[in-house]
């Protein structure tokens, strides 16, 4: 049987951690572990040595208030997003982790963390011109829109397909080699983005539409998650435990199952990996059981052993399979 162990080192593929900190947690304190699970120390305290942090940003509606992480207007997104990305910058002047401008170097457990930056909604880029200087900051990939939309693409709450201004982000995403992230995406505008963009698509936090038994566009169908693994992208696991099963909460053979789907859609076990979104709008108890912090990985990693998964495999899963992508 496979025994978890922390030298197993793994890439969570989708984190909100900055936005976590403008909305007023102190990131460099350890959670309750009841309201959160993700914050400098926990994710110390886990094998965690990559994370894909995002900068998220949403617009402002009936249901919100004029929070550090909503907007009106592609001004006030842009500043929104330049302040996610100042948390990120100041964590890594003071020595929390280290951002990963080129390639990717999984850090060793004494090593600060590493961050891939990751844009959720892309109204903070303010038009296509724009996308070399947030590049320059490190910006590695971009979701054009979130659950409601942003002016590029219509979101999985929406609908709609990509703008003629999202049709000239995609070219300005491919000519920066930045990758696009298919999360969120309505069925209309994930068809767009598989026809325009050139380069790697990948779903940074996305479950089954098959296997949790829905037609919700949060989810991938079958064709759209054969259409990214065949563009050799990867599919990031997300454990909101809404998202891998309904009326209860998920169990981690839920998120075994949803592995396995993938899997078989890829034909291989290359392809899938972990998208977690711990905190992302929801706590530990919206999380699968025995799977409500990332120091509890290795629970996953031992069902998926149990469910045919050799150490090779495991590790693909782990870190290797994002590792590539990003590489």
């Amino acid at each position: 049987m496979y025994a978890p162990s922390m030298a197993l080192a793994w890439i969570d593929g989708h984190l909100d951690l900055a936005s976590l900190a403008v909305e007023g947690r102190d990131v460099l304190q350890p959670t309750d572990g009841i309201e959160g699970c993700i914050s400098m120390p926990d994710l110390a305290a886990s094998a965690v040595r990559v994370v894909l942090g995002t900068i998220f940003t949403a617009p402002v509606d009936h249901r919100s208030d004029h929070g550090a992480c909503r907007y009106i207007d592609a001004e006030s997104a842009h500043a929104a997003g330049l302040l996610q990305l100042q948390v990120y910058q100041q964590l890594e002047g003071r020595g929390h982790l280290r951002m990963q401008h080129e390639g990717l170097d999984v850090p060793d457990a004494d090593e600060p963390l590493a961050l891939v930056l990751l844009m959720e909604g892309a109204d903070p880029i303010r038009d296509a011109a724009d996308v070399a200087i947030w590049r320059s900051h490190g910006l590695r990939i971009v979701g054009l829109t979130w659950a409601n939309g942003t002016r590029y693409a219509g979101g999985n709450s929406s609908g709609g397909g990509l703008s003629d201004a999202g049709r000239d982000l995609v070219e300005a995403l491919d000519e920066s080699g930045i990758l696009h992230d298919a999360s969120h995406c309505s069925d209309a505008a994930l068809d767009d983005l598989l026809s325009h963009a050139k380069g790697s698509i990948v779903a940074t936090h996305s479950n089954s539409r098959v296997v949790l038994g829905t037609e919700n566009q949060r989810h991938l169908s079958d064709d759209h998650a054969r259409a990214i693994l065949a563009r050799d992208g990867v599919i990031g696991l997300n454990l909101f435990t809404k998202f891998l099963a309904r009326d209860r909460r998920a169990t981690i053979d839920d998120c075994v199952s949803h592995v396995l789907h993938f899997c078989e859609l890829a034909g291989n076990r290359r392809q899938v990996a972990l998208g977690s979104d711990f905190d992302g709008g929801f706590g530990p108890g919206d999380l699968p059981v025995d799977l409500d912090h990332p120091r509890k990985l290795g629970a996953l990693a031992e069902a998926l052993a149990e469910a045919g998964f050799s150490e090779e495999d495991m590790a693909a899963f782990a870190h290797g399979n994002w590792l590539r992508v990003l590489s």
